[in-house]
């Protein structure tokens, strides 16, 4: 009787291994590229710096889009670079419908759910130059909880009447998804994916990465104080609605432009040494 093994291995199809380019040593593109598309991929390297500096990764997963001033182009990473890889010269540039214009010499490519989620909002929002979203700890913990972000910190009051919600359907690879994600976050800069993660964006890289630091800080607050069971103390509708306004743009100035700067600065000072090539290669 023959042997069962032996069987196997003369009838099984050899398998061929494709040899895959999956280096991260790019060539810089800053003399191919408009001034206004490397200023572009500048800032959203940096955001995707500063998201990893912060703890606000999932190991590749996840994404931060810019748009291109004066086009309908957006900047997106590589699906499989850490957010700690990434670089000005990086950077994948796509259109709105999620086409590939231009990318490194390598296999890498673009997550399709980034599309879906991103592409919508820039699509529909005019107003928005950069959409940034997180699967953190705090982030997710919130969105799986019926009672959403409560109004427990001033870092959380300042989203009372200006964060969106969209119930979860599932991975984002549904085109039909897109339109219940912008009615769902209508006019607002932030939104909880329940079961899911976060979402804000902005006229500004700088702008939606403040939103989502505090929205994130929020998140975090909020899982501390209802894990301590304690008795939970929430200002008055008064104090409430008027913390909110003053947090608005417009109202004092807009958060994260100031930041931007001091961002910036840190992150520069503590790249030097980490053994990655500069965000601004």
């Amino acid at each position: 009787m023959a042997n069962c093994s032996a069987i196997r291995r003369a009838t099984r199809t050899p398998y061929k291994t494709i040899p895959m380019s999956y280096t991260t040593n790019f060539a810089s593109v800053k003399d191919q590229v408009s001034p206004e598309e490397w200023q572009a991929r500048l800032e959203l390297a940096a955001t995707y710096r500063l998201v990893d500096l912060y703890g606000m990764t999932d190991l590749i997963y996840n994404h931060i889009t810019l748009r291109i001033p004066g086009t309908e182009h957006l900047l997106i990473n590589l699906y499989g670079l850490l957010y700690k890889e990434i670089t000005a010269s990086s950077l994948v540039k796509i259109d709105l419908e999620g086409n590939i214009l231009s990318k490194p010499e390598t296999d890498y490519g673009i997550n399709y759910s980034g599309f879906v989620i991103h592409g919508c909002i820039h699509q529909a929002r005019p107003d928005v130059k950069c959409v940034l979203h997180t699967h953190t700890r705090a982030g997710m913990a919130v969105s799986a909880m019926k009672c959403g972000l409560l109004p427990l910190t001033q870092t959380g009051i300042r989203f009372v009447g200006h964060l969106a919600y969209h119930e979860y359907e599932g991975p984002a690879i549904d085109l039909a998804e897109r339109e219940r994600l912008v009615r769902d976050l209508g006019e607002h800069n932030a939104m909880v994916l329940n079961n899911h993660g976060l979402l804000t964006c902005g006229p500004s890289a700088g702008e939606a990465f403040n939103l989502m630091y505090n929205l994130e800080l929020a998140c975090q607050a909020q899982v501390d104080v209802m894990a301590a069971q304690a008795e939970l103390r929430v200002p008055t509708e008064e104090v409430l609605a008027k913390t909110a306004h003053l947090y608005q743009p417009g109202a004092r100035r807009p958060y994260g432009v100031l930041e931007w700067h001091a961002m910036i600065r840190r992150l520069e000072a503590e790249s030097k040494f980490s053994g990655y090539p500069p965000y601004s290669h």
